[in-house]
């Protein structure tokens, strides 16, 4: 008796364990996952042209270090206000990491929203990749939690009592937006630029600001289909989301990109200013 209820506790045991093991597997990574997921994809890499040689020196920003939610510390590049002002803008990099183009891409954007606060985090911790074999690695290797911790410590490094905004491109695109959920009441605005958006209705019901995404029709992976997706979610959330869909490629915003596309990166930045200045005043 005792051996058949052994053997009867031992089946139990394993089908539970079984059954937890293809939940686990089968369970659907994140949005931040799925788009990491993509370096694995040939094609996706391929339609990342190596970058152009880029280079800026900043003459206002400097290189910051803050503490991180998970007790490490992170670095930054921040440019700080003319004046005191509690409006922030977080800034999340391509899948290149943060280099040359980004920072002078920030710089532009502090001179031209006028009093802001910005704020360039680094999910990569340093890194900054010159061939689609280290990016494709790179962006495999960032890992949800500690990406979190790194974007949870930028926004106590702006304070309780910052308004913020964000904005980010491709890999930076989809975190601006978990940015802009991870800064709960704080939010204010987020920008994407063809990036993996969330796509988890429950979350996006979290999300205490308005969103503009700006996208491009020629993109093989946030194509006009996810992005239409996202657009009825945003609506069964009750959040308000303005789509600008370019006749582009994927990365058209880059100058560093030879499939750079300037005339739809004229308009989707000014968009973009139209956009973030009433909500940074």
């Amino acid at each position: 008796m005792k051996k058949i209820l052994l053997v009867t506790l031992l089946i139990s045991c394993s089908a539970m364990a079984f059954s937890q093991s293809k939940m686990a597997c089968c369970a659907k990574p994140s949005a931040t996952k799925q788009f990491a997921m993509l370096a694995a994809d040939k094609k996706f890499v391929m339609a990342h042209p190596l970058p152009l040689k880029y280079h800026f020196q900043s003459d206002i920003g400097k290189a910051i270090t803050y503490n991180t939610a998970d007790g490490k510390t992170a670095g930054a590049f921040f440019f700080k206000a003319k004046k005191p002002t509690n409006n922030y803008l977080l800034v999340v990099h391509e899948w290149w990491g943060l280099n040359d183009w980004v920072k002078k891409e920030s710089e532009k954007l502090y001179n031209d929203l006028g009093n802001v606060n910005l704020i360039d985090v680094d999910l990569y911790e340093g890194k900054v990749a010159t061939t689609r074999e280290d990016a494709g690695k790179f962006m495999q290797t960032v890992k949800d939690d500690r990406a979190q911790a790194i974007i949870k410590g930028a926004i106590a490094y702006a304070g309780p009592n910052a308004r913020i905004a964000t904005i980010g491109w491709c890999f930076g695109g989809g975190w601006s937006l978990q940015s802009s959920l991870l800064a709960g009441k704080q939010a204010i605005g987020c920008v994407m630029y063809y990036g993996m958006p969330e796509q988890d209705v429950n979350k996006l019901k979290n999300l205490n600001c308005d969103v503009l995404g700006n996208f491009a029709s020629k993109d093989g992976w946030i194509n006009p289909k996810v992005v239409a997706q996202f657009e009825e979610n945003m609506k069964t959330a009750g959040k308000k989301v303005t789509v600008h869909e370019y006749e582009a490629d994927h990365g058209f915003a880059n100058p560093s990109n030879p499939i750079y596309n300037s005339q739809a990166t004229t308009e989707a930045y000014n968009y973009t200013l139209a956009f973030l200045k009433p909500r940074l005043k």
